[in-house]
C-alpha cells in the first residue's frame, strides 16, 4: 500500500510540473489517504504483534 502511495505522489508531483493542477490535487489527495491508512494498518500489526507475543 505503501508502494501505491509512493506511486500517486510521484504522479503528482509529475502532473504539477506539467501544470496540470486539478490533477496533481486529486493524486496528491489520494496518495495522501493511502499513506494514513498504511500508517493505521501498520500501527494495528505492530500491536497485534506485540501483543501475540505475549501468551
Amino acid at each position: 500500500m505503501l508502494h501505491y502511495a509512493l506511486v500517486f505522489f510521484v504522479i503528482a508531483l509529475v502532473a504539477a510540473l506539467f501544470g496540470f493542477g486539478g490533477l496533481a490535487a486529486g493524486a496528491a489527495g489520494i496518495a495522501k489517504v493511502l499513506f494514513f491508512i498504511f500508517l493505521v494498518l501498520f500501527v494495528v500489526s505492530l500491536l497485534g504483534g506485540m501483543r501475540g507475543r505475549g501468551r
